[in-house]
């Protein structure tokens, strides 16, 4: 089953033995520049049930195996006309990569291996909700990039919209982060989902500068996706250039990503295995 959305963003949903629907999505470049990137899923469902995300509706599922999780690139690369447009992976889909770490980082390798899918680490990127323990473990086994989806500057708000931080939370984080290992040109990418009267003022900007002081990252701004059933509300533009220009003053990288996809429910944190209006 495939869904196209208006501003060429492409989500395939796979059905698996098990009857099981899990969704990947092929992201245009923002540069219009003909390249893409593969939004991977690597669990059926998630059990993290933050908040503002679809999948975690959906409940726990179960974890994807290598073979699931690879396949969606095979069939991306079908959908699309040439082979080599898919430049990037992100390993952003539903679930939590971290949870399923055995046949993750098994994937991650066979992206990265010569003899496999021959994509250098920097272009392929991991997505975690903070599982503390796992996030040492992929910086001892693996080079690829880490994203980390922060969403909040105080345990209060973190746990209130990710119940996982009641278990890992924000001191332990980001004690982890600074003890990650990068490279001197590479980053840690902060995910900051901005939903409005929740986590959008200026304090919270202040509070989120001081958190990351000290940590190579560069912070993605994502304006929230509203959905129906959703109780959340995106942010006025002039808060969202705000909230980033706090940011840049205080010596961050930051951008203010736009999700694509929206109309076929493809964006950030609508991923549900369901079809969008398109």
């Amino acid at each position: 089953e495939v869904l196209e959305s208006d501003d060429g963003t492409i989500k395939f949903i796979m059905k698996l033995k098990d009857d099981k629907r899990v969704e990947s999505v092929v992201i245009p470049s923002m540069k219009d520049d003909g390249k893409m990137t593969l939004c991977v899923s690597t669990q059926a469902g998630c059990a993290l049930d933050c908040k503002f995300c679809l999948t975690g509706a959906m409940g726990a599922g179960r974890d994807l195996k290598l073979s699931e999780m690879s396949a969606q690139l095979f069939y991306a690369r079908t959908l699309i006309d040439e082979y080599d447009k898919i430049t990037n992976i992100v390993l952003m889909g539903m679930g939590e990569p971290l949870l399923n770490y055995a046949e993750v980082i098994k994937l991650v390798g066979l992206f990265v291996d010569q003899k496999g899918f021959a994509f250098a680490p920097r272009r392929v990127t991991l997505s975690t909700a903070g599982i503390v323990p796992m996030i040492k473990r992929l910086g001892e086994d693996s080079t690829v990039n880490l994203a980390v989806s922060l969403n909040a500057t105080t345990d209060e708000v973190r746990s209130r919209l990710m119940p996982i931080n009641k278990k890992y939370p924000l001191a332990e984080l980001i004690k982890t982060l600074k003890k990650y290992p990068l490279a001197k040109s590479r980053h840690i990418t902060i995910e900051y989902i901005l939903i409005k009267g929740i986590n959008d003022s200026r304090a919270d900007a202040k509070r989120l500068s001081s958190l990351l002081r000290g940590i190579q990252v560069k912070i993605n701004l994502i304006p929230f996706n509203e959905h129906e059933g959703s109780k959340f509300e995106t942010p006025e533009p002039e808060v969202l250039y705000s909230f980033k220009d706090t940011l840049i003053n205080s010596g961050f990288i930051a951008v203010i990503r736009t999700s694509k996809g929206a109309d076929i429910l493809a964006a950030c944190g609508q991923l549900s295995a369901k079809e969008g209006k398109g």
